[in-house]
């Protein structure tokens, strides 16, 4: 049978023998509450630690230990055994002075600084997923097929590495990264994307959106211009405001970021943003002509060139095009890369490839943000690229996303009558469906998620309002049977979204 809980009357204090916490913890809390909460108001006496322990049927080593630990807090005064009172705790400060006018009211919301009230403002990110149909099957976008992916010969590198290395991996490691996976990382860039880089040149982050920040953040100073691509990548246009950049927004046409656009709105820029392998979010590849270009206007005005190589791995037309950084002469390229969609999203790891005269600040930058990524992933996925298992997942993953997205061509212009308008899908996991001139492409996303159907804006990617709306529908993460049933489900959306208007 349980003790019977004995209760402090003049206190509402009751302790639980059979409770989780000690006794004199629950005493300790008690007090403090009712004190706290002005129940025990300053000056009132306590009864001696005796006296309470006998009342509550507790051993007095109880009510000795929560008394020194009130005590030691500042929360009673005197010696125990001589008397005990509760102390007079601080104030909230003096009252400001009474006067005619209404009391100033306290900001509904913490105050931020400008660029993180710009930050968190709706103009540098989507509206809330579910807006958008977060979660639903088709169609996600930057979501690998993860399903797909070699879980078990990951696993067998992990657990490997846990056994024979973990011991040499638990302490700090060179913020640079693990130097095995930067040799890899040198041979995979240099053959495969025409990169010119040395182990020496490169720097692991915790993936693409670490390694913008940290670039940004070393490169600019705010208040500095930057030009960024219209439309383009949110999170890179996110790292550049939390450095405080002026974003210089560029159009981009069927050759990639216009470069006389951008010399015309702001020559004197200090860096600019690309996409120049597959562009996001419109999928052009910038031509050889505007990459020279752009070089050489790097070349002339001391700007940077920040080139995120995404989705280059997935080019299902001829050999993936090289790198931008390939033709840099000058050293004003910082080249950007991660396996999050080569891979799968939660591996944080991404790297920058930085120029030589660089690469001491940006190590110096990582160790004050990051310090560096964590060793065992990085030693796992240095494992799993010397091993060939990435060469191998890539050339699957080609043939696999190359066919969903032909599928998914083939379902639009079967099913929507020409509402929707796309293009072969020659590179990339996701593809740009048009809509019809005048169409409000935010209101189609809305009513596409109604039906089951996640479809983002093209106008939630761009800073003026393009010349044409558009839907944003990615496939690889979609099998081929829920392709067309999302083509359904996308096509009625549309039906009922014209008879609205």
């Amino acid at each position: 049978m349980p003790k019977r809980a004995a209760t402090v009357p003049a206190t509402g204090i009751t302790l639980d023998p059979a409770g989780q916490r000690p006794m004199h913890r629950q005493l300790y809390q008690r007090l403090r509450a009712a004190i706290l909460a002005g129940e025990l108001a300053p000056g009132t006496r306590l009864p001696s630690t005796r006296g309470l322990a006998t009342e509550l049927g507790v051993s007095r080593t109880t009510t000795l230990t929560a008394y020194e630990q009130l005590r030691d807090e500042g929360y009673l005064d005197g010696q125990v055994g001589a008397g005990t009172t509760v102390a007079q705790l601080p104030g909230p400060g003096p009252a400001l002075p009474v006067s005619g006018h209404a009391a100033p009211q306290a900001p509904p919301h913490p105050a931020l600084s400008a660029r993180g009230a710009a930050m968190a403002g709706d103009r540098w990110r989507l509206r809330p997923p579910d807006s958008f149909g977060a979660g639903l099957p088709a169609f996600p976008l930057g979501l690998p097929a993860v399903d797909a992916f070699p879980h078990q010969a990951w696993t067998r590198i992990l657990a490997r590495r846990a056994r024979r290395s973990l011991g040499g991996l638990l302490g700090y490691q060179d913020p640079a990264g693990y130097r095995p996976l930067r040799e890899a990382l040198a041979g995979y860039l240099s053959m495969a994307r025409g990169v010119r880089c040395t182990p020496d040149r490169i720097l692991v982050v915790g993936g693409a959106q670490a390694g913008l920040d940290l670039a940004a953040r070393l490169l600019l100073d705010p208040g500095d211009p930057a030009w960024v691509e219209d439309p383009g990548y949110y999170g890179a246009r996110g790292a550049l405001v939390a450095a405080g950049a002026r974003l210089v927004p560029v159009p981009v046409d069927s050759h990639g970021l216009d470069v006389a656009a951008g010399q015309r709105r702001e020559p004197g820029a200090r860096l600019a943003y690309v996409t120049p392998s597959h562009q996001f979010p419109v999928g052009v590849t910038m031509s050889l002509q505007r990459r020279l270009a752009l070089l050489a206007w790097a070349d002339l005005t001391g700007g940077f060139v920040l080139e995120d190589d995404y989705e280059s791995e997935y080019r299902y037309v001829g050999r993936p095009l090289p790198a931008l950084q390939g033709l840099d002469e000058a050293g004003r390229v910082i080249y950007v890369g991660s396996f999050s969609k080569v891979l799968f999203p939660s591996l944080r790891i991404g790297y920058l490839v930085v120029p030589d005269g660089l690469m001491d600040a940006f190590t110096a930058g990582q160790r004050l943000s990051q310090i560096h990524v964590p060793a065992l992933e990085q030693a796992v996925l240095a494992d799993f690229l010397a091993e060939g298992h990435f060469g191998r997942h890539v050339r699957r993953m080609r043939a696999l996303y190359a066919a969903r997205g032909a599928a998914l061509i083939r379902a639009i212009r079967r099913q929507t009558g020409g509402a929707l308008e796309v293009r072969s899908a020659h590179a990339g996991l996701h593809l740009v469906g048009w809509l019809p001139t005048d169409t409000d492409d935010r209101a189609v996303a809305a009513r596409a998620a109604e039906h089951g159907v996640q479809a983002q804006p093209l106008s939630a990617h761009a800073l003026q309002p393009p010349s044409r709306g558009g839907l944003l529908l990615g496939y690889a993460a979609v099998p081929q049977p829920e392709i067309e049933q999302g083509v359904r489900r996308l096509t009625e959306a549309l039906r009922q979204e014209c008879i609205r208007r």
